[in-house]
C-alpha cells in the first residue's frame, strides 16, 4: 500500500534561517581550494542560473494550476450556494403559501415566481460574468507572462526554438482570448463593455510588443536564407544602362532544405496567424471592410520589402525611362511567382486562410511596391510639369505623362494575363479589366489620388481637342463615300440585309466620323483601365462625355453652314447635309453598342445608385450610360431631317400649289389625260431630290425621311383638295395623285399605304351615284360612326360631308 505523498510547501525559507555553516558547506562541497574556486566559479554560476530558470518555470506552472483549481473550486461553490439558496426560497414560499388564503395565493405565487426568475437570471448572469472574467484573467495573465517575462540564458539555436514556441503559444492564447471576446460581444456586448475594453487594452499592449518581435525574427530568418536575391547585371548597353545576362533570377525559397525550410514554415505560419487574429479583431469591432484590394498577406509583404529596397536603386536610374522599371518588376514577379506558389500556397491552406492565393498575393505586393515608388518619386515631378500656370501645358510634361500612363496600362494588362494564365480566363475586352482588382493594378494610384485623376482627365481632353481640330481641317474630312460606290452597294445588298449597318461605309459617314469614334473610344478605353467603378465613371464623364458634347457642337455648326433655301443648288446642299446626318447616326449606333456592354451597364447602375442621377427609365435611350448624349443626338438628327422635309414640301408647294385647289381648266372629253404641267415639274424635282438623298444618306435615316415626307405630302394634297373653291376635275386629280404615289414606287411595294388620305379621296371619287346616296343617308343618320363601313378611317366626318355636298 502506497503511502500518501507529503504536501508540497510553497513557502520559501527566510534568509535568516539559512545559517552560514550551510553556505560554507555548500562552497566546500563544490570547491577544493582557491584555485579551484577561480577556475570553476563561472560553471557553477551557469548551473545555478539554469536551476533558477527551471525553478521559475516550475513556479509559473504551479501558479497557473493554482488559478485553474481556484476557478474550478469557485464554480463548484457557487453552484452549491445557488442550490441552497433555491431550496431556502422554495421553503419560504411554501410556508408563505400555506399561511395565506387561497384567493391571494395565486397572485402571490405569480409575483414570487416572477421575482424568482429575475433573481435566478441575475445570479446566472453574475456567475457567467465571474467565470468569464476569471477565464480571461487566466488567459491574459498567461499571455503577459510569455510576452513580458521571456526566459534567457539559452544557446542561439535553443533560443530560436524557444522563441518560436513562445510566439506560437502567445498567438494561440490570443486566439482563445479573441474567441471568448467574440462570444461576449455577440451575447452580452452592452452589459460587459468595460470587461471587453479592459481585456482589449491589455491584449493590444502585449500585441504591440509581440508583433515587432515576430516580424524582426522573420526578417532575420529571411536574411539568413539569402533573401532578397541579387539582381545580377553584368554588362551595359550603348546608353549605359545595365542589362541582365541571365534568363531568370534564382529563388532562395526554392533552395531551402531541412531545418531551414521548417523554420521558415513556422515563421510564415506565425505571421499568417497574426494576420488572421487581426482580421477577427477588426470584424468583432466592425472595422473590417471587404474590398477588392484585400488580397495581401503580411508574410508575403515581408518578402517584397527587401526586394523593393534593392530594386529602388535601379528605379532611380530609370526615372526618365519607365519602360525599364515596368520590365524589371514584371521579370522579378514572373520569375519568383511559381516558387512562391508551390512553397507558400500549402502553408496558406495549412493556416486556414480562406480565399487567399499565394500567387495573387505575391503579384499584389509587387504591384503595390511599384505603385508606392511611382506615387512618391515619379508622379509629383510630372504633376509640377503639367500644372496649368500658363495657357498651355508644357509639351515635354504632357508627352512624359502619356508615355508613363501607356506603360502603366500595358503593365496592368500583362499582369492580368499572367495572373489568369493558370485558368481559363483571358484578357478579352473591357470586362476582364473591370474584374481586375485595385490591389493588383498599378492604375489604382488614380483611385487613391482624385486630384491626379482630375489632372489626367484635363490632359487627355485637351489633347483630344487638339487632335480633333487637326482632323477637321483636313481636306477630305467631310467627304463620304462616292455616289457610284453607294449606288453599286445599294444594288448588291440583299433586301434582308439592307438595314443591317455596322461600318462607317454602311452609314455613308464622312472620314471625320471615324476620327470622332476613335478619339472618343481612346478616352473611354483609358478610363476603363482604372480598376474601380466610381473613379472610372468620373474620368469617363470628365473626358469622353465632354468630348462627345464638343462633337455635337461641331456637327451642329457644320449643318448650319448649309444653305437649304437656295433652290438653284438645292441638290448640292442636300449632299452636304447628309454628312452631319450620317455622322450623327453612326455616332448613335456606336454609343448604343457601347452602352450594351456589361461594363457600361455596371457603371450606369453604380452611378445611378451612388450619385442618384435622375433618369426617365421608361425612355429607351435614357436607360443606359450614354442616355443624355443619345437623347441629344436623336434630337439633332430629327431636327435636321424635319428641316429637309420642310424645305422639300415648301419647294413642292411653290411649284404646284395653285394646281391642286384650282384645276377647273377647260377639259375636253379625251380618253387619255396626262399629268398637269406644274405637277409634273414638282414631281420631277421631288424624284431627283429623293434619288440624291438615297445615294448619300444612310438607309435608316432615308427610310424615316421619305416616309415622313410622304405623310407630309399626303396631308398637303388632301388639305389642298378640300380647300379648293371650284369643283375639281375627278380624272385630272386621279392622274396627278397616282403620279405622286408612283414617285415613291422605288422605295416600297405599295406606295398608296403611305398616302391614306389621298387614297380615301380617290375612293370617294370612284363612287357611283347610288353609293354616294347611301353614304349621305348614313351620315345623316349615324354621323362619323358609319365611315368605317365604307372603308374610310383617315378623313373626318366634316370633310366627307363637304365632299358629298360638292360632288
Amino acid at each position: 500500500m502506497e503511502h500518501p505523498r507529503p504536501p508540497l510547501s510553497f513557502v520559501l525559507p527566510k534568509p535568516a534561517e539559512l545559517s552560514g555553516v550551510e553556505a560554507s558547506g555548500f562552497l566546500d562541497g563544490n570547491f577544493e581550494d582557491l584555485r579551484d574556486l577561480l577556475s570553476r566559479a563561472s560553471n557553477l554560476t551557469s548551473r545555478l542560473k539554469h536551476d533558477t530558470s527551471h525553478l521559475n518555470d516550475r513556479l509559473l506552472h504551479l501558479r497557473t494550476d493554482l488559478t485553474k483549481h481556484a476557478v474550478s473550486w469557485i464554480s463548484t461553490s457557487l453552484s452549491a450556494k445557488n442550490s441552497l439558496d433555491d431550496l431556502k426560497l422554495s421553503l419560504e414560499s411554501l410556508s408563505l403559501v400555506t399561511s395565506l388564503p387561497r384567493s391571494r395565493t395565486d397572485a402571490v405565487r405569480k409575483q414570487e415566481l416572477q421575482q424568482l426568475v429575475d433573481e435566478l437570471c441575475r445570479i446566472q448572469n453574475r456567475r457567467s460574468y465571474l467565470v468569464t472574467a476569471l477565464k480571461l484573467e487566466s488567459l491574459v495573465g498567461d499571455l503577459e507572462d510569455s510576452v513580458f517575462h521571456p526566459m534567457r540564458g539559452r544557446s542561439m539555436l535553443q533560443d530560436r526554438v524557444f522563441k518560436q514556441e513562445r510566439f506560437t503559444h502567445a498567438v494561440k492564447t490570443m486566439n482563445e482570448i479573441e474567441e471568448v471576446l467574440g462570444d461576449v460581444t455577440r451575447h452580452h456586448h452592452s452589459q460587459w463593455r468595460r470587461l471587453v475594453d479592459t481585456v482589449d487594452s491589455r491584449v493590444d499592449k502585449s500585441l504591440s510588443i509581440l508583433r515587432p518581435q515576430i516580424i524582426a525574427e522573420h526578417r532575420t530568418l529571411l536574411s539568413s536564407l539569402g533573401w532578397p536575391p541579387k539582381l545580377t547585371f553584368s554588362k551595359e548597353d550603348e546608353g549605359g544602362r545595365e542589362v541582365s545576362t541571365s534568363s531568370s533570377i534564382p529563388n532562395p525559397l526554392v533552395l531551402m532544405q531541412g531545418d531551414q525550410k521548417e523554420s521558415y514554415s513556422q515563421s510564415f505560419l506565425l505571421l499568417c496567424g497574426l494576420q488572421q487574429l487581426n482580421t477577427l479583431k477588426e470584424k468583432r469591432k466592425k472595422l473590417h471592410k471587404e474590398s477588392s484590394s484585400g488580397v495581401g498577406l503580411w508574410a508575403i509583404d515581408e518578402l517584397v520589402i527587401p526586394v523593393a529596397t534593392r530594386m529602388e536603386y535601379h528605379f532611380m536610374k530609370w526615372a526618365e525611362e519607365p519602360e525599364f522599371i515596368f520590365a524589371l518588376v514584371y521579370k522579378v514577379t514572373s520569375d519568383f511567382a511559381d516558387g512562391v506558389d508551390d512553397l507558400l500556397q500549402p502553408l496558406i491552406d495549412r493556416a486556414l486562410l480562406v480565399s487567399f492565393s499565394a500567387k495573387e498575393a505575391w503579384v499584389s505586393a509587387m504591384v503595390q511596391m511599384l505603385s508606392c515608388f511611382l506615387e512618391k518619386k515619379v508622379f509629383p515631378g510630372l504633376i509640377e510639369m503639367c500644372k496649368e500656370k500658363t495657357k498651355h501645358m508644357k509639351p515635354e510634361g504632357v508627352s512624359s505623362w502619356f508615355h508613363l500612363v501607356d506603360q502603366m496600362v500595358t503593365f496592368d494588362k500583362r499582369m492580368l494575363i499572367f495572373v489568369n494564365s493558370d485558368t481559363c480566363l483571358s484578357y478579352e475586352g473591357s470586362s476582364s479589366v473591370a474584374a481586375f482588382s485595385q490591389g493588383m493594378s498599378v492604375m489604382g494610384i488614380f483611385c487613391k489620388r482624385p486630384e491626379w485623376l482630375k489632372t489626367w482627365g484635363k490632359i487627355e481632353l485637351k489633347d483630344a481637342y487638339r487632335k480633333l481640330k487637326e482632323d477637321i481641317k483636313k481636306e477630305k474630312a467631310w467627304v463620304g463615300v462616292d455616289s457610284e460606290g453607294a449606288r453599286l452597294g445599294n444594288e448588291s445588298n440583299s433586301q434582308s440585309a439592307k438595314y443591317v449597318l455596322s461600318t462607317r461605309d454602311d452609314y455613308k459617314a464622312p472620314f471625320v466620323a471615324e476620327s470622332f469614334i476613335s478619339r472618343t473610344w481612346t478616352l473611354i478605353d483609358h478610363g476603363l483601365s482604372i480598376p474601380t467603378n466610381l473613379p472610372r465613371i468620373q474620368f469617363v464623364r470628365a473626358t469622353a462625355t465632354k468630348f462627345l458634347w464638343y462633337i455635337f457642337k461641331t456637327l451642329l455648326l457644320e449643318f448650319k453652314k448649309i444653305d437649304l433655301s437656295d433652290y438653284s443648288s438645292f441638290e448640292d446642299s442636300l449632299v452636304q447635309a447628309c454628312g452631319p446626318i450620317n455622322t450623327a447616326r453612326y455616332l448613335e449606333s456606336k454609343l448604343r453598342e457601347w452602352s450594351d456592354d456589361l461594363v457600361f451597364v455596371e457603371m450606369w447602375d453604380a452611378e445611378d445608385t451612388s450619385v442618384k442621377v435622375g433618369r426617365e427609365t421608361e425612355v429607351s435611350c435614357h436607360g443606359c450610360f450614354f442616355g443624355e448624349e443619345l437623347k441629344s443626338l436623336v434630337e439633332l438628327e430629327t431636327n435636321w431631317l424635319m428641316e429637309i422635309i420642310t424645305v422639300c414640301l415648301q419647294q413642292f408647294d411653290d411649284l404646284c400649289g395653285d394646281h391642286f385647289h384650282n384645276n377647273a381648266e377647260p377639259w375636253e372629253d379625251e380618253e387619255v389625260i396626262t399629268v398637269s404641267r406644274d405637277v409634273a415639274e414638282a414631281l420631277d424635282s421631288l424624284r431627283r431630290e429623293l434619288s440624291v438623298l438615297q445615294l448619300n444618306m444612310n438607309r435608316k435615316d432615308f427610310l424615316d425621311m421619305w416616309r415622313n415626307l410622304a405623310e407630309g405630302l399626303d396631308h398637303y394634297v388632301s388639305c389642298k383638295f378640300f380647300a379648293g373653291e371650284a369643283v375639281l376635275l375627278r380624272r385630272r386629280f386621279e392622274v396627278d395623285a397616282e403620279a405622286l404615289m408612283m414617285v415613291f414606287q422605288p422605295y416600297c411595294v405599295r406606295p398608296g399605304a403611305f398616302f391614306p388620305r389621298v387614297r380615301e379621296i380617290l375612293k370617294l371619287l370612284s363612287m357611283n351615284e347610288e353609293d354616294k346616296a347611301r353614304l349621305r343617308g348614313a351620315l345623316s343618320r349615324n354621323g362619323s360612326n358609319c365611315l368605317s363601313l365604307f372603308g374610310i378611317s383617315n378623313l373626318s366626318c366634316q370633310l366627307v360631308e363637304q365632299f358629298c355636298r360638292c360632288y
